[in-house]
């Protein structure tokens, strides 16, 4: 059985883009678990997408055999874990299941929003927080101020900083010596019963569901009955192992190690980040704490572009579903759309994400929905209802109160740009706004707004009002009462339900006014007029036309009396006005999504 004081259980936390997977990736080479034919950049980012945008989506685990300097050789379990606000879920499951982690802070761009929020996470779970200033052959590097920095705003002891460049390897080793140093070993009991948290699950179409899982006390060996305490399924263990770069069964997992679980599962679902594993003969007294259920916080409809893609969207969604556990989807209908889902995600990118995957991996075109949040309706009848699609909009007559979520955003931004992120705040709705200056020249600003003026081009407008400095993160709060309403865009007198949102009422006009626009700019002109209205119930908002193509009926008339002209011309507009009359407007596939990219940037 291996010793527990030569184990070192960490996670790398850090701000989007400021090296976790580089760090990552020299962690690997230096322990020599891959050959430098083999390396490849991001190697833990097992997906396209990841690699193409430099995110890490799913958290990955890897056991690192490394010899300190002193002969002794530990095995360290490295979890390097998503950096973006959607999957911060993901995040807590994974630093729940270290005693350590090295918080990365970029040499020039130095601590941001994420920075802290990942650091409170650590904190949380009385983590030795390791501080490590990456990046520091970059011309902009600033590892002095970003020193001060750390020690100053994050209250982290300076003597434990360390100083690498992950790109070049630069202080890698010494990284690795630290971990060994200053991280303290698990502490776990292999005698007491088995207890083992799920920080992670992947799809293997060949052997089910895989558990990354950490023991806390207890052991796991093939043969074993297993129990999950959240749901009382019963399992049989195949197969237990570590993770190197390819899975390593091993006899059995015991306490202060992390692992994988092979049980035959047949989906993620089944398998729930945060949820303990005990034995069935011998169980735990109680399970781990910190388990909750993941909630979905945007909601958008997807439909085929070809009606005859549904069923290979239906299989789709279900075998994406198996990988990623936070997706949850449901049949959904629209009279301009046809047949499709309505799915629930933890964030934007989450839902980009989604749609990218769904594009490249099943190659299914796809029309989504305008995002929107879940909002809460009180009843006159007392009842409570629960609405994220507009389409269940209730009848404003029974409604007696709207409740809209909304969330504490926090924003790191150099004090110059203080101005334009308060304008941006108070166009979407920001109230109770403070900031305070954690250095000399940065601000932190809080402020708190509805979730539905973030969802759709909040951070990319931050991002480019700050010249990329701004940095973005945000808490759930409560849900408050809101003045919403039905926002339907019609076509030649026609609802178009697809294009339903719904908005607060003082955005109403302007969202309503700039649907229309849009839409005049790809609906094809035909011989006869069109509206194009926006509404609230039965009151017209917004109202734009797309002009008539005009026939030149008078072109065989060569000169002569005017009167045979004007009849002509009275012969045609009645037989417009008719056509208008029973004339049917095709929307193009592109008009939707104009809309949508619009109101979603």
């Amino acid at each position: 059985m291996m010793k527990m004081d030569t184990i070192r259980n960490f996670s790398i936390i850090a701000h989007i883009d400021h090296g976790k997977s580089t760090l990552a990736d020299r962690m690997i080479q230096l322990c020599n678990l891959v050959t430098e034919r083999e390396f490849k950049d991001q190697i833990l980012d097992n997906m396209d997408i990841e690699r193409e945008r430099g995110i890490t989506i799913k958290s990955q685990t890897i056991c690192l055999p490394y010899t300190a300097k002193d002969g002794t050789t530990y095995s360290l379990n490295l979890v390097d874990t998503p950096g973006h606000v959607d999957f911060s879920y993901e995040v807590s499951r994974a630093l729940a299941s270290c005693e350590g982690a090295l918080l990365i802070v970029d040499a020039a761009q130095g601590v941001e929003a994420q920075t802290l929020a990942n650091l409170y996470l650590a904190m949380e779970n009385d983590l030795v927080v390791i501080p490590v200033i990456n990046k520091i052959d970059l011309p902009s590097a600033e590892p002095e101020r970003v020193s001060l920095q750390i020690e100053e705003d994050l209250g982290l002891d300076a003597e434990l900083i360390r100083r690498c460049s992950a790109k070049n390897g630069t202080g890698v080793a010494e990284i690795l010596e630290a971990i060994v140093e200053h991280l303290p070993p698990p502490q776990g009991d292999p005698a007491k019963p088995l207890q083992a948290r799920i920080f992670d699950a992947t799809y293997d179409s060949y052997r089910g569901t895989v558990i990354s899982c950490r023991i806390i006390n207890g052991s796991v060996k093939p043969g074993d009955q297993i129990i999950f305490m959240s749901t009382g399924a019963v399992h049989r263990v195949e197969e237990v192992g570590l993770f190197r770069l390819k899975k390593e069964p091993s006899k059995y997992l015991s306490a202060g190690q992390v692992g994988y679980i092979l049980a035959g599962i047949k989906s993620v679902g089944d398998a729930k980040p945060g949820d303990t594993i005990t034995l069935k003969d011998a169980p735990c007294s109680s399970p781990l704490s910190g388990f909750r259920e993941v909630l979905p916080v945007v909601f958008s409809s997807l439909y085929p572009i070809a009606a005859d893609d549904y069923e290979d969207l239906a299989s789709a969604l279900e075998k994406l579903q198996l990988n990623d556990a936070a997706l949850s989807f449901q049949k959904d209908s629209s009279a301009a759309l046809g047949f499709g889902f309505r799915c629930g995600f933890l964030g934007l990118l989450h839902l980009e994400v989604v749609q990218e995957r769904l594009e490249r991996e099943f190659d299914i075109s796809l029309i989504l929905t305008v995002p929107s949040v879940r909002y809460r309706f009180m009843l006159t009848d007392d009842s409570e209802l629960m609405v994220d699609n507009p389409a269940h909009f209730p009848d404003p007559s029974k409604i007696s109160l709207i409740e809209e979520p909304y969330i504490r955003a926090s924003i790191l931004i150099p004090e110059r740009y203080m101005g334009v992120v308060m304008t941006l705040c108070m166009e979407r709705r920001g109230e109770n706004t403070k900031y305070h200056y954690p250095t000399p020249g940065r601000i932190e600003f809080t402020c708190e707004l509805p979730l539905a003026e973030v969802i759709y081009d909040f951070y990319d407008r931050l991002k480019s009002i700050t010249q990329g400095y701004g940095s973005f993160d945000y808490e759930m709060l409560e849900y408050r009462p809101s003045d919403l309403v039905k926002l339907d865009i019609l076509v030649n007198g026609e609802v178009v339900d697809a294009l339903s949102q719904l908005v607060h009422r003082s955005n109403a006009r302007a969202r309503g006014l700039g649907a229309c626009e849009q839409l005049k700019e790809e609906i094809p002109r035909q011989l006869f007029k069109i509206a194009i209205q926006a509404a609230i119930g039965n009151n017209i908002i917004a109202r734009t036309n797309v002009s008539a193509l005009r026939k030149d009926v008078t072109a065989k008339c060569y000169g002569g009396d005017i009167t045979r002209k004007r009849k002509l011309l009275e012969k045609q507009k009645a037989g417009k006005k008719r056509m208008k009359t029973v004339g049917n407007v095709d929307i193009p596939q592109s008009a939707f999504l104009a809309v949508l990219k619009r109101d979603a940037g």
